[in-house]
Parts: C-alpha cells; structure tokens; sequence
C-alpha cells in the first residue's frame, strides 16, 4: 500500500494529523530581536555612521568624539601622502581591477606591493590577498589537508577559525590548544605522530587581549616536533618591534628560519584594504596557484595597493611613530591603573577595560560616547560571560590632552557606574 507522505516525510510519523510542522528557515531570523531591544533602549553601540575621520578625533552622527577604539595604528589613513597616492592609483588605473589576480586583475602595483613586503618583513616572497580574513582562509586549507594537523590557539582570530574549520572539512585533524599556554601546545604535539605534516597557528598579537604570543617558544616547539608555524602579525606589524616588524623582530627571530610564514592585513597599520602572506618562495608559489580565497576573488583595488604602498614607505622613514605608539600604550595603561580599572594586562596599545556584564558594558560605552570618546563594546558572545569589556586601541598621532580627555571621561563615566571608587 502507497504510504501518504507530507513533504516526504512518513505521516504517520508527523505527529499532526499527518500533516507535517513545517520549518521556515528564515524562523530563526524573525526571532532575532537582542539588536532591536538594544536599539529601543539605546544602549546599541554597533554600526554607529563614521561621518569625518581626522585619525585621533572623528564625527559620528554630528558628535565630535575623540578616538579610543581604532585599528589605525599609526594615524596613517589621513595622511596627505596616503591619499594623494590612492587618488593618483584612481587616475591611471580607475577604481577596480575588474578581476581576480589569477586571470585579469593583477597591476604592476600589486607586484610592487609584494616586493616591497617581502623586503620589509625579511622573506624571500609575498602574496597579497583582498582581505587579511580571505587570506587566513586561503592560506590554512591550502596547506593542510587530509590525514595533516592543525594546531591552533584558541584565542586566535576569527578568519583563522574560519580557515581552520575548512582545513577540517576537507580531513584536516584541527587541535586547539589553549591560549598561549605552551604546556597545553607541547601536550598537543606530543600526541601527534612525529613524522606526521603539521602547522601551528597563532596571532602574534591577540586582537582582543593585546597580549603578544609566546612566539619564541612556539618556534621552539616546531622544531622539537617537526611543525610549521604561521604567525597572523595583523595586530603586530607597524605595532611591536623597534620598526614596527611584529614579534620576529621583538623576540630577535629570523622569518622563514624560525616562523614559516607571516600574514597581515593591510587595514591597520597599513591605512588601506587588503592580506598578504610572507614566506619562502616555493611555498608562496604553491599558496598562488591552489587558495581558492585568491584564485577567485577580485584582486585589491588600485587606491588600495596604492595606499598601502605609501604607507610603508612612511613606516620604513619614521619608526618614531612606532615608539610613541608604544609610549602611548604604556601612558594609557598606567592610567587606567591608576584610576582603578581592572585592565588586561598588555604591552601593546590595545588595552582592554574589563567590565564583566553585558547591560553594564553596553551602558559604560553609551556613557563615554555622551562625554566625547569612542570605544569598542565586546559582549558576550564575543568573549565568555564574565569577560565584557571596552576594548580601547590608541593612535600614534593622538595628542597628550586627548589622552588626559580620555582618561578623564573614563573616571567620570566608571564612578557613575560604580566600576571604580
């Protein structure tokens, strides 16, 4: 006998009458309402319009506010030559490449680019990508795949995730370890066949945290068990080293000898758009003709590689820069200390103001935002309940007063809320 079936599920089975409780998958979306409830009670600190940008200070929704929460490092994105080169790039090669790097799309720029990176970070080749997120996807799953292991630090940046849950899909064995602690690393390895192909993952400097990763130890490690290690020096280049060169030059390492290969993006310090990866040539040659992330996306635009461009020439001619970011970080931590705040504990120029509670974060930035500074709202599930925190970031042009502003409006703000006494 023919059995009756709703939308080929057995109707003796639906519960209903036979008729089957159909699932719209948009439910989900429909339901979704911790946005609107944060909106409705004005404590949404999320997609807030950036109307001016004069690096240290910004307009957003026609407030004059003073910039405690920006990835641009270096104070870079506004500057003339920047700018002018970008604009320029526009003039000769229009907006877009109108094609991925693979077919139509690759500049003399974008070689020019590459090279300049290479030279700047010590390896022998670079590759650049549209995004330091595609990178990290293009980059992980390319090298290891089945029956290969990924190790990865659990702090690590999402894009890393990303790449990683790839990597796994395609028969990778992904280990995550526990944040630069490098007893769980060695245990990890430990457990993995010697001779078995593997990668170590890890920031060099952890994005939320500002904490620098225990890179020497790491490379010491790889050694010990036949690994590679790629290090994502997103937070790290233009930030730590006397030069700005991330942790291989903090930690007097050598690229390609001591760390495999080295990735950043371009939208921090290097006031643009845009990835890349470092390392030696055959490898990079491998990563160029197999990352799916850069064989089928656009190339970066000109204004981009342009920008990016003009900004390590910058970077190369004032290291001075690089020193008062640094100064800048150790002022403000000292600071915030002394005020009484519970900070994460860094030595870089992101610094995390621990507040522990979602409604109380979320009303702690809606209250500096009201006295004039901008500052980043992570929540849960961004970081585990009982870590909320303001993420404040500096800029190497902020002026002194700023700084003094900031600290100010964060010890009116913090009593108000009862965070400090």
């Amino acid at each position: 006998m023919k059995r009756n079936t709703t939308h080929g599920i057995p109707a003796e089975k639906t519960g209903n009458g036979g008729k089957a409780a159909l699932k719209d998958l948009f439910d989900k979306c429909h339901k979704f309402s911790r946005a609107d409830e944060a909106k409705a009670l004005g404590y949404y600190p999320y997609f807030r319009e950036l109307e001016e940008n004069e690096g240290p200070e910004v307009t957003i929704e026609g407030k004059r506010l003073v910039m405690a929460g920006s990835n641009n490092y270096l104070g870079l994105s506004v500057h003339p030559e920047v700018k002018k080169a970008a604009v320029d790039a526009i003039e000769k090669y229009g907006s877009t490449c109108s094609g991925s790097r693979y077919l139509n799309g690759t500049l003399a720029l974008h070689h020019r680019l590459e090279d300049a990176i290479a030279e700047f970070i010590g390896v022998d080749s670079c590759l650049c990508f549209t995004s330091g997120y595609v990178t990290n996807q293009g980059i992980i799953p390319t090298l290891v795949g089945r029956h290969e292991y990924l190790l990865s630090d659990k702090d690590n940046h999402t894009s890393i995730v990303a790449g990683t849950l790839m990597a796994k899909a395609v028969g990778a064995e992904l280990i995550r370890y526990k944040n630069n602690d490098m007893e769980s690393l060695e245990h990890s390895l430990s457990k993995i066949p010697l001779d078995a192909g593997k990668l170590i993952v890890s920031d060099g400097v952890f994005s939320m945290s500002g904490i620098v990763a225990n890179v020497p130890q790491i490379a010491s490690l790889a050694k010990k068990y036949n690994a590679r290690v790629l290090i994502d020096e997103a937070h790290g280049f233009g930030v730590v080293g006397a030069t700005g060169r991330g942790t291989c030059e903090l930690f007097n390492l050598k690229p390609q000898k001591d760390v495999d290969l080295l990735m950043g993006t371009f939208s921090k310090s290097f006031a643009s758009l845009g990835g890349f990866v470092g390392g030696s040539a055959k490898i990079i040659d491998f990563i160029k003709h197999n990352a799916m992330s850069f064989i089928f996306s656009a190339s970066m635009p000109p204004a981009n590689t342009a920008a990016a461009l003009a900004s390590l020439e910058i970077i190369k001619r004032e290291p001075e820069r690089i020193a008062r970011l640094q100064e800048i970080g150790d002022y403000m931590r000292k600071g915030f200390r002394t005020l009484g705040f519970e900070i994460i504990e860094s030595t870089t120029p992101i610094i995390p103001v621990l507040v522990r509670d979602d409604f109380l974060t979320c009303t702690f930035w809606r209250r500096l935002f009201e006295e004039g500074v901008y500052t980043n709202t992570v929540v849960s599930p961004a970081v585990p309940p009982g870590m909320q925190l303001i993420r404040t970031s500096y800029i190497a042009t902020t002026k002194q007063a700023q700084l003094d502003f900031i600290l100010e409006k964060f010890e009116k703000a913090g009593k108000e809320l009862g965070l400090i006494s």
